[in-house]
């Protein structure tokens, strides 16, 4: 399995260089990319959940 390089746009991603997951970026567990359901569009970063989502704004 290799890591995908994603552009997140609002609603969609475009996939800029092949692979079968992204990392969350604040667990750091693996995300498929047929999963993978919540980022943020001006940080550029996938959650693996919205648990991670709510964590990465109490900690900003």
């Amino acid at each position: 399995m290799k890591e995908a390089k994603i552009k997140y746009f609002h609603g969609s991603f475009e996939v800029e260089s092949e692979g079968d997951f992204v990392i969350c970026a604040v667990s750091g567990k693996k995300i498929l990319l047929k999963d993978l359901k919540y980022w943020n569009v001006d940080l550029q970063e996938p959650y693996f959940s919205p648990i991670e989502v709510s964590q990465k704004y109490q900690n900003d």
